[in-house]
């Protein structure tokens, strides 16, 4: 660690004594033997290393933790190159953000990984925050000469919810104009926590955008061509990458503004949601990328790269991937992208058919009617505590009935709808509402359904 870190470090701790938030408390702590920036606002925590690339090392919800972690070099500083001692990545896990798009053809291509300044680089941290808001890490990178750009982003857990923020800028430090894309991956674990090998139920979803510029609604863009872990769902219209410990890369241009993946052994899901820009041009022509960490060939370059079936040299991970489009920047200019992480307990292995702001789908709701009585079924994870409802309209949607179906609900916990209730006179159609503190002061629909009759 050098002297200038080690300094920044101590100045920043010392604030931390001094600070106050009105949501997640940030406080200094210890994460397998590195000195990190622990967020927790009671429901999730985060654990932040700015040593190492300014990596979000870990989350977890409850004790459910989900990114991959390099054990081997688990608490290891970077070495003085910031490099492997063969020149090669330290891949030590977890988060974190690159300029897009990679490749080797050109210098509007970024080569890595490795990278010594924008991944394997310290970054500078701050806590930032205003009154009445929660307080958030800042990390700032080095300038890196080669892309010609330096990252900065801004890290908030929120107050009384299973949500994470990042606020991520890219600024042109060159003397010339410059072309990137800001380029957010997070490592999962993929490795079967109920015994030995990988989990055989990881899955990724990506609703497939209706003009896709991809024949199957994605793209195939390292590995096999017909690679056997992708797949487009015609009935859910969801591209689908199933972790089957095949090297490969899927591409989607995502129209949606969200993703999910879900570890089907464990019955939890991580959601990531942001913004995209319809018309704008994206690295690659994809918003969304899983990455496969597994056995076979791809090409990078000029070089065949052949993955083995070695935990050690492939470890069990699947990369959720979130590109922005193409920012063009004269010399000082910046740009920024949003993106949240979501996370919740679904309780086994389930698809993800649907997502909002309060929660996920993963049986549609589904109201059917019997003898007078009216059947709701279906099951859902939530992103933060509060009430759920069911609320029946009319055929012109006008309020014609209302059901609490629980007190209280949390990310902890899913909900398995099973519901039955006498039919309120005319109603046609019904509403699954979600009230939370978390949401603002009006509540959100998590799904609807017409009433079968």
């Amino acid at each position: 660690m050098s002297r200038a870190y080690r300094v920044s470090l101590l100045v920043f701790c010392l604030a931390l004594l001094l600070a106050t938030s009105a949501g997640a408390q940030v406080k200094k702590s210890q994460y397998k033997g590195w000195s990190s920036l622990a967020l927790d606002n009671g429901i999730i925590e985060i654990q932040v290393v700015p040593e190492i690339g300014g990596r979000v090392i870990q989350l977890r919800l409850g004790d459910f933790e989900y990114l991959w972690v390099n054990e081997d070099l688990a608490g290891k500083s970077p070495t003085p190159t910031r490099l492997a001692p063969d020149g090669g990545w330290l891949n030590y896990g977890g988060d974190k953000i690159w300029p897009a798009p990679q490749g080797w053809d050109s210098e509007e291509m970024w080569p890595g990984p490795p990278d010594a300044v924008l991944d394997g680089g310290p970054y500078a941290a701050k806590i930032v925050g205003a009154p009445g808001k929660e307080d958030a890490v800042q990390l700032v990178s080095e300038k890196d000469k080669r892309s010609g750009i330096q990252f900065s982003r801004v890290i908030r857990v929120h107050k009384d919810a299973a949500r994470v923020s990042f606020d991520m800028t890219m600024t042109n430090t060159d003397t010339k104009p410059r072309r990137w894309g800001i380029w957010q991956v997070t490592q999962l674990n993929a490795a079967n926590r109920q015994g030995e090998g990988y989990n055989k139920e990881m899955r990724c979803y990506s609703p497939i955008n209706p003009k896709s510029v991809f024949r199957k609604g994605y793209a195939e863009m390292f590995g096999l061509a017909n690679n056997p872990s992708f797949s487009a769902d015609a009935k859910t219209k969801m591209a689908v990458a199933h972790y089957q410990r095949l090297v490969g890369k899927m591409g989607v241009d995502n129209a949606a503004g969200w993703i999910a993946a879900v570890d089907g052994t464990s019955g939890y899901v991580f959601v990531e949601r942001f913004r995209t820009f319809p018309g704008k041009k994206y690295p690659d022509d994809t918003s969304v990328t899983f990455w496969m960490s597994g056995v076979g060939q791809y090409v990078a370059g000029t070089k065949i790269v052949d993955s083995k079936d070695d935990p050690k040299e492939t470890p069990y991970l699947v990369e959720s991937e979130v590109v922005s489009p193409y920012a063009e920047l004269k010399p000082g200019e910046s740009y920024s992208f949003h993106n949240e992480w979501m996370v919740a307990r679904i309780g086994g292995n389930f698809p993800v058919l649907d997502c909002t702001p309060a929660g996920v789908v993963c049986e549609p709701l589904v109201a059917k009617v019997s003898g007078g009585k009216v059947a709701f079924s279906g099951r859902f994870g939530f992103f933060q505590p509060g009430r759920v409802s069911l609320v029946l309209a009319d055929a012109k949607g006008a309020e014609c009935g209302r059901i609490l179906v629980e007190g209280r609900v949390s990310p902890e916990e899913p909900l398995v709808l099973k519901v039955e209730e006498p039919l309120p006179a005319g109603a046609a159609s019904v509403r699954l509402m979600v009230e939370s503190a978390a949401l603002g002061k009006t509540a959100v629909a998590l799904a609807k359904a017409s009433i079968a009759k």
